[in-house]
């Protein structure tokens, strides 16, 4: 047996990563179908969602972003792209899609953020908040290239999501789970908070001011 050819098995991080490729790649090729793209620009938008957030803590933590050295997330986000062409129909016709994908991806990023965090010995602060940006930045990127508010500035409980899902990762460690049990763990815990703030209508205080002086 040739000694040189080796099979590389995915880790469990690397598995939720997949999966979190897919799932933030359809979202976000979900609304640009909403906003008539064209092929491209749609995987464009789907790639920018799926990357966009491991980019940006990647590069403040800096490594070499994790989609160049592995071309398997921008072929996942091209089988998105397939997946929405075949069935586009049926997905945009519920309208939770959009809802469910972007709250899997947010959920699965937030827990590869937040342990390549601390895998590369960085307080576990520092890991909440690189755990938030790789679950919400690539939402952020995608709503500002479909020209909408980005999610993370509105009302709704989504970046405090990540936070909450990052500081039960935290405890989980603390009280020595076992790691898949803590990623886990961590992941249904911001699942559920965004699930049931959008379905209780739990909103973050809104900041008011006065709007007549925005507009002189």
């Amino acid at each position: 047996m040739n000694q040189d050819f080796v099979i590389s098995v995915p880790t469990f991080v690397q598995v939720l990563e997949f999966i979190g490729t897919f799932a933030f790649a359809i979202s976000g090729i979900r609304l640009a179908s909403a906003k008539r793209f064209d092929w491209f620009g749609a995987y464009v938008v789907g790639v920018a969602t799926a990357i966009g957030g491991g980019t940006i803590r990647d590069l403040m933590l800096n490594l070499t972003p994790f989609w160049m050295t592995n071309s398997v997330y921008l072929i996942c986000s091209a089988l998105a792209l397939l997946g929405v062409i075949l069935f586009g129909k049926f997905l945009i016709s519920q309208q939770n899609t959009f809802f469910i994908f972007d709250t899997i991806g947010l959920a699965l990023f937030t827990v590869v953020g937040v342990e390549k965090t601390l895998h590369l010995d960085f307080p576990l602060w520092v890991a909440i908040i690189m755990g938030t940006i790789t679950g919400a930045a690539g939402g952020v990127i995608r709503d500002v290239f479909i020209n909408e508010v980005p999610l993370i500035f509105r009302k709704e409980i989504y970046a405090m999501a990540c936070v909450i899902g990052g500081l039960v990762y935290g405890l989980c460690s603390y009280l020595n789970f076992d790691i898949i049990v803590t990623e886990i763990i961590s992941g249904i815990s911001v699942f559920l908070a965004r699930i049931l703030a959008v379905k209780y209508h739990w909103d973050l205080p809104v900041l008011k001011g006065d709007s007549t002086t925005m507009q002189q």
